[in-house]
Order: structure tokens, then sequence, then C-alpha cells
């Protein structure tokens, strides 16, 4: 028996709320290395650096590749246009961490 539509957008819609929420928190956790790896340089390995800036390729990659869908909120859109400045930011920020 197929799902009734108004429940299965509702179950796309808490997912989709999920992935934006955990986007933010996976910016939120490389922010926060990144900051520490600026204060020790001790931290910035090659090793180090090659992960990180694989974590942000993956990041990025992702964040750029979501199509908005036509059912999520304003609110969502602006989170998602945020969270790509975010990245591109951790980006910057990283390069500065990884050039000392």
């Amino acid at each position: 028996m197929p799902m009734p539509k108004e429940a299965v957008f509702e179950e796309m819609k808490k997912s989709w709320k999920t992935l934006i929420k955990s986007m933010e928190k996976s910016i939120k956790m490389l922010e926060k290395d990144i900051d520490e790896a600026r204060e020790m340089t001790d931290i910035c390995t090659d090793e180090w650096c090659e992960a990180t800036e694989h974590v942000i390729d993956e990041i990025a990659n992702a964040l750029y590749s979501m199509s908005e869908p036509r059912w999520s909120t304003e609110e969502d859109n602006k989170k998602i246009k945020q969270l790509k400045k975010r990245v591109h930011d951790l980006y910057a920020n990283y390069k500065a961490a990884a050039g000392r």
C-alpha cells in the first residue's frame, strides 16, 4: 500500500533538515580543528593538511551539488547559502593555518 503524499513529503522534509544540520555541525567541527591548528604549529603536519583538505573538499562538493527542493523553506535555502560561504571561509582559514 503506497504512503500518502503528505507523509512522504514530511519524511523528506525531516531528512532535509537533518542533512542541513549535519553539514553545519561538520563545518563547526572543522572550524574548531583549524582554529586549534593555527595556535599550535606542530599540528599542521603534511598528513593533517592532506586529511583536512580532503574533508573540506568533500563538504564543499556535497554543499555545491545540492539542489534545493521546491518544497524547502526560505530559511533552509538561506542556511545553505550561509553554509556555502562558511565552507569558502573555512578553506581560506585552512590555507592560512597550513601555510605557516
